[in-house]
């Protein structure tokens, strides 16, 4: 059967038609493909870096891998604009493949930092931990200044909010408050240390003092009175032998010698009793008074004013003793050495008139304090 010029017309048409998907599906089957799976892949591993805080922990990779991420994207839609047969897609795959490894380096690099500083933070808390234990048992009774109290409170307060963070694994957060902590823990302990050690330098002379006054006790067979200010201890032997020990306040500037009335200072020296004071002849409950000043003292306060070290109308202090009313917990005297009534009972009637009392820095060397 043959068709007409019309039929002929209208079935190229549909022929036409019919070809006109399979030619697209053609078209879009031999257009170049994005990298899709590359990018996904290189999205999920950015997403597994920045939940290990690879963004913390490894920021330059972190930050390299989600800036190659970025410029994959950006080249993906600018490769899009074009004419479908002119894309290529190379760029994109190098961006999102370079991205994807950069992150997986951020990840191993962010555990391995994290171990890192998770015990190295932990090592600080410890050590810091140690010295505040060590301050606090050194120098609680020291009188370092206000401001260095200050300091060794803050660094304290820091250290605990360190080990805060560091229990809830805010490393970053702890790793800073822990550097802090250690700049104002370890500046003041040095501070205090060189006072501590400035004011041991006398040891030797405390030890002399202290081995002559025991030796004393022992020839003489009698009592003596050894004041340990650091310790803050009284401690009477008899016959060289130590037979009591008591707990003592002292005054309130209590470290190195007593200089000039007023200055609440105890001072340090070798001396006798030169009175028994029972409660009716004494503000305290009992009380011993030594021979401050003496002949050293005196000497060496003339000393003093002569090379202007102290000025002209100062005075030297006197009326030093050993009384009762103590037991407070604080160094609150003007210079006395205070005990407990019912231990001073037990002092008042082991000392006479006459009895040694040597009152020294310590009785131990500073290695052994610190120690």
């Amino acid at each position: 059967m043959r068709l007409s010029r019309a039929g002929k017309y209208t079935a190229g048409i549909v022929a036409g038609l019919l070809f006109i998907p399979l030619a697209i599906f053609l078209l879009v089957r031999l257009a170049p493909k994005p990298p899709g799976d590359k990018v996904e892949y290189a999205r999920l591993t950015l997403s597994r870096a920045a939940s290990s805080d690879a963004a913390i922990y490894s920021k330059q990779l972190y930050n390299e891998a989600r800036a190659l991420y970025d410029s994959a994207m950006i080249s993906w839609q600018n490769e899009n604009k074009r004419f479908i047969f002119f894309r290529n897609y190379d760029e994109v795959g190098r961006y999102a493949g370079l991205s994807a490894k950069k992150a997986g380096q951020a990840i191993e690099n962010s555990k391995v930092s994290v171990a890192t500083l998770e015990v190295t933070i932990k090592h600080k808390i410890d050590s810091l931990n140690k010295l505040v234990k060590s301050i606090n048992s050194v120098f609680k009774a020291y009188p370092l200044s206000s401001d260095l109290w200050k300091k060794i409170s803050r660094g304290h307060m820091l250290l605990k909010e360190s080990e805060i963070a560091y229990n809830k694994g805010q490393y970053v957060q702890a790793e800073r408050k822990i550097n802090d902590s250690e700049a104002l823990l370890a500046g003041s302990y040095e501070k205090a240390y060189e006072s501590l050690e400035e004011y041991f330098g006398s040891y030797s002379i405390w030890k002399k003092w202290v081995d002559k006054t025991i030796r004393d006790s022992r020839q003489n067979k009698s009592y003596s009175i050894i004041i340990d200010k650091f310790s803050k201890k009284c401690i009477v032997y008899l016959s060289g032998v130590k037979k009591y020990e008591y707990d003592i306040e002292l005054g309130a500037n209590w470290v190195g010698h007593k200089r000039i009335r007023g200055d609440k200072a105890t001072p340090e020296g070798m001396y006798k009793i030169t009175k028994k004071l029972n409660s009716n002849r004494t503000k305290y409950y009992k009380a011993l008074l030594i021979d401050y000043p003496n002949d050293v003292d005196r000497a060496e306060f003339k000393k003093e004013i002569a090379k202007g070290s102290l000025p002209r109308t100062a005075k030297l202090g006197s009326l030093i003793e050993i009384h009762g009313n103590g037991g407070k917990g604080v160094d609150w005297t003007d210079g006395c050495v205070a005990l407990s009534d019912s231990e001073m009972d037990v002092v008042y009637k082991a000392a006479s008139v006459g009895t040694p009392v040597t009152i020294v820095g310590s009785i131990l060397k500073l290695e052994e304090v610190l120690n």
